[in-house]
């Protein structure tokens, strides 16, 4: 295959599509894309997948960097063999980590290694105790599993409410299997500062095993916000859960990973399923050695953000203080018919999240992207509307 043969939008393919509501039922299949491609494509005569600004799945909007599609183009010459003389990259996330390589275990994407979690920790009539709306795989999984999710109510001002998540932990210690906390949340955006995940964990027995879901952590420029894995280092049941789709624009190749204790890994081995592609392993320790590209993409994608963010300020609208790679925009319509109205002009938004059926979340896109959706915004929204959001 040659190089030029590897366009950075194209490599990525239909797989990272994030097309049509399907809800959130946790018994519905929805995966880190959220929508269904095929549900799209059912519905749609012309389905035209690049005419579209994809504003719905939070992913890197550039794609991978070129250094990580030169090493996935190489990793091509062992795709037919189960073995291959490349870089270890669980030694890599470790060292970029500040961890052992015993206390890292890799999955083809993080939602794989969240419902190796699940499948650990929990089971019939064990519970899940998180918050509502956030990010819901574990949620999903949990309910297959037989087991009881807590979803607590956020505070008024949209932050997760941590000490009615140490009462519920406390009120059913004998069966809570799981404390669920993404940080930052999805689709608020908003992190947990690091002295209320101390609260947290200081709150709680000792010995319940807490997942903290750090799928946007790169984003995150909060001098009051920390990664939870020092708990880790320092001796709690605490499990950290990354992802390569995100700030690395691997969303289809397929990484995530998982930092835990060693005996914890040892604990969730037997439920780990699937293998690491030999094109995501190659590309993700290109990815993590390319800090350069990381810096830009970042950059990028704050400087987009917070440009939107203020133009709609301007016009009057509210947003949810965001740290991560999307902003959660109060729209004072339902918000499925506000995703079919920019469906309509061609820019794919993210779906419903139910409580918060009036907030809508947006990824960040390309400069040309966030100009499309800036333009059917305010058709949608005519200036003279905001006073009244």
């Amino acid at each position: 295959m040659s190089k030029s043969s590897v366009s950075r939008r194209g490599f990525m393919g239909g797989a990272a599509a994030a097309l049509g509501y399907m809800g959130l039922n946790p018994a519905s299949d929805l995966s880190a894309k959220e929508f269904s491609l095929d549900a799209f494509r059912r519905s749609s005569q012309e389905f035209d997948f690049d005419s579209y600004a994809r504003l719905s799945s939070n992913e890197n909007a550039w794609a991978p960097s070129e250094s990580v599609l030169d090493a996935v183009t190489a990793s091509f010459k062992y795709a037919n063999r189960y073995g291959d003389p490349g870089e270890n990259v669980v030694a890599a996330i470790a060292e970029r980590d500040g961890v052992e390589e015993n206390m890292v275990m890799t999955t083809p994407g993080s939602g794989a290694f969240l419902r190796v979690v699940g499948t650990t920790f929990l089971g019939t009539n064990k519970k899940v105790i998180g918050v509502e709306p956030t990010y819901s795989s574990v949620y999903r999984h949990a309910t297959g599993l037989k087991a009881d999710v807590i979803a607590l109510p956020l505070n008024a001002d949209a932050t997760q409410n941590i000490d009615a998540m140490i009462e519920a932990t406390r009120k059913n210690y004998r069966d809570v299997g799981l404390v669920y906390l993404v940080n930052p949340n999805n689709p608020t955006g908003i992190v947990v500062n690091k002295s209320d995940v101390q609260k947290l964990l200081d709150g709680i027995p000792e010995d319940v095993p807490v997942l903290v879901d750090e799928a946007y952590h790169h984003f995150v420029q909060d001098p009051n916000y920390e990664t939870a894995i020092p708990h880790i280092l320092e001796g709690r049941p605490v499990i950290v859960a990354r992802t390569f789709s995100k700030i690395y624009g691997m969303a289809a190749i397929r990484l995530g990973y998982g930092i835990a204790s060693p005996e914890m890994i040892d604990k969730m081995r037997p439920h780990q399923t699937g293998n690491v592609s030999v094109l995501a392993r190659w590309g993700g320790v290109a990815a993590l050695k390319d800090t350069e590209s990381e810096a830009k993409f970042l950059k990028d994608t704050l400087d987009l953000r917070n440009k939107t963010v203020a133009e709609l300020e301007a016009m009057g609208h509210r947003i949810l203080p965001s740290e991560t790679n999307f902003f959660f925009v109060y729209t004072g319509r339902p918000v499925a018919e506000v995703q079919e109205a920019f469906r309509q002009k061609g820019v794919l938004v993210g779906r419903p999240f139910p409580p918060m059926l009036d907030y809508l979340r947006v990824s960040i896109g390309t400069a040309e992207e966030m100009d499309r959706f800036m333009a059917a915004w305010k058709e949608i929204f005519p200036a003279t509307a905001a006073d009244n959001l």
